[in-house]
């Protein structure tokens, strides 16, 4: 992949995280593919008669995370500390970061900084076996809900970077419906 070339979008463009095969993760991310191919995002994002909410959160979590990933991995060319000194969607959007752990206090950095930090954090995430469970059985954590919707709100800080920021780069290289689609298959998830 020739946007994996250069040495700081390698660091920053994330492994995909993989959900075993044969697991009723993996069961599920399935069946949301094959709704998603029906072009129905609307149905895509309901949870399927029967399924654990929390399970059903924790695959699309996982999805958009990839999904995201590699969106933001085809630009890292063009987002740099020169063209991006700061993480925003327009002067009205400024985003600081913090993790509660290593940056407790929010700092003000570029957007590339800013998203290796956020992905890098947010792999952290999907991979406790605490937080998001890969086990049968295992339950998932009272606060899930809470981290997930905290997951999803700062993925959302991305789309709206690139969109933002990105969005001649993202024409050029004809990516557009696909980043419309993600956006918008997202947008219903989340609400």
């Amino acid at each position: 992949l020739p946007f994996l070339s250069g040495s700081r979008s390698s660091k920053t463009f994330k492994p995909k995280k993989n959900i075993p095969e044969g697991s009723h993760q993996y069961e599920l991310l399935k069946h949301a593919e094959a709704t998603l191919g029906s072009g129905n995002l609307r149905q895509a994002v309901m949870l399927p008669e029967g399924e654990d909410l929390n399970e059903w959160i924790a695959v699309n979590t996982v999805d958009f995370f990839n999904q995201i990933n590699m969106l933001y991995g085809t630009i890292t060319e063009f987002c740099t500390e020169s063209s991006c000194p700061v993480m925003s969607a327009g002067p009205r959007y400024e985003y600081h970061w913090a993790d509660g752990t290593n940056i407790k206090k929010p700092i003000k950095c570029s957007a590339p900084k800013y998203i290796d930090y956020l992905m890098t954090w947010v792999q952290d995430q999907l991979d406790d076996e605490t937080l998001f469970p890969s086990k049968i059985g295992v339950p998932f954590p009272k606060n899930f809900m809470s981290v997930a919707k905290t997951i999803l709100k700062r993925l959302f800080r991305v789309y709206a970077h690139i969109y933002h920021q990105h969005f001649d780069s993202v024409m050029r290289l004809q990516e557009e419906a696909h980043l419309n689609t993600s956006f918008k298959h997202f947008i219903f998830f989340v609400q």
